[in-house]
């Protein structure tokens, strides 16, 4: 089990399973959306996921033609678990404050649209675009 919170505490939240499957994602919307080289996250699926607090707090944005939406804490601003898909929530790793310590990065994703200055120094399978599922999750 592991949990989590945004910058300021408002936010919380609980994953039921262990986690260790680092995903990081290269692709420019997650570079633009936390202002890094991406964004590191794991997949859990949506029933092994529960809010602890903090869900009024909680906003979200569409990025226009597309299909990507991200989560933010309305206080703090940091960018919280979100829909990945119909199943799966992604969660940034950066929020884990109890459960972590079996983290490891296993995947970089969208590794073709990776700025120029970022330089993946890691053990983790590069993949050109998105993976297939069964990766993580």
């Amino acid at each position: 089990m592991a949990k989590g919170e945004c910058n300021c505490g408002a936010v919380a939240f609980e994953i039921h399973k262990p986690i260790q499957d680092v995903i990081i994602c290269h692709c420019s919307i997650c570079r633009k959306a936390t202002g890094n080289n991406g964004m590191a996250l794991v997949l859990v699926m949506n029933e092994e996921f529960t809010w602890l607090r903090g869900q009024e707090h909680i906003q979200y944005w569409k990025k226009p033609d597309a299909d990507w939406e991200g989560w933010f804490c309305q206080i703090c601003g940091s960018t919280l678990p979100g829909r990945n898909d119909d199943t799966k929530l992604y969660v940034p790793v950066g929020l884990i404050t109890e459960g972590g310590e079996n983290l490891r990065v296993a995947h970089h994703i969208f590794t073709n649209s990776r700025a120029a200055w970022d330089e993946i120094g890691d053990g983790g399978v590069q993949h050109p675009h998105e993976f297939g599922s069964g990766l993580g999750v």
